[in-house]
């Protein structure tokens, strides 16, 4: 009886790490395809900085899974104690590191305000000073989602212009409308733009923009991620039972 329980244990533990390989394997392959491929596809996703760091998360989560499940099933398969242990301590710390971001998120939610983020802005940023990481980082949410500022450029009004800068109005160059949004981009009217006219500049808030982005996205995350959570439960709570049914 014990031994058909083991089985059966074993059965599950390499069916549940074989899925996991799998879907490693088709994220790795993916990413390293998004990021490689020579028909064009590459320059699309470089341009935009929002799919060229996805690419790359795309390509270490399916690294991570792939790593994952074939050590999954290598100790199910040949009921290698030290394998599987290592299989249960790898699940382990990608738990607890999701755990602790999940309740870092809730105990500095409050800090995601759009007060919060506007007085960040009018303290740190240096307009078009991309040598400011501060700076830089803003001025690339601006461009690829076509926004400017947290609550729209008035934010502006009261930050200095950079020594010899030509500008004649508050709002900076990441304010301006491009044909393609992202740092290549050709301006469509950089001088009305920054001469003030309101035609040429993006004046929805940033704030607005990227809520109403991830929106759609948010209660499908949060299933995702408590389906993510479970499953490593089980596959720590299968690994366990193995480990220790292994004489």
């Amino acid at each position: 009886m014990e031994g058909d329980c083991l089985s059966c244990m074993k059965y599950l533990m390499f069916l549940f790490n074989f899925f996991i390989f799998l879907g490693g394997a088709c994220l790795l392959g993916l990413g390293i395809w998004v990021i490689v491929d020579p028909t064009g596809f590459r320059e699309i996703v470089a341009a935009n900085p929002l799919l060229f760091t996805g690419a790359y998360i795309m390509l270490a989560m399916g690294a991570m899974l792939f790593l994952l499940g074939f050590l999954g099933c290598c100790g199910a398969i040949r009921e290698n104690k030290c394998l599987l242990l290592f299989f249960f301590m790898f699940i382990l710390l990608i738990f607890l590191a999701e755990l602790s971001a999940a309740i870092l998120a809730f105990i500095f939610r409050e800090n995601l305000t759009r007060e919060f983020f506007t007085k960040e802005l009018k303290k740190h940023y240096q307009r078009n000073n991309d040598t400011d990481v501060f700076s830089s980082t803003w001025n690339s949410v601006m461009i690829t989602f076509a926004c400017c500022g947290v609550n729209g450029p008035e934010d502006f009004e009261d930050i200095p212009h950079l020594p010899h800068s030509s500008s004649e109005k508050a709002t900076p160059e990441a304010c301006c409308q491009r044909e393609l949004q992202s740092r290549e981009g050709m301006f469509v009217n950089k001088e009305d733009c920054l001469k003030g006219n309101e035609r040429f500049q993006n004046r929805q808030g940033c704030y607005t923009v990227i809520l109403n982005s991830f929106e759609t996205y948010v209660y499908l995350a949060g299933a995702l991620a408590i389906g993510v959570l479970a499953i490593e439960l089980f596959a720590m709570i299968f690994a366990m039972c193995l480990f220790r049914g292994i004489q």
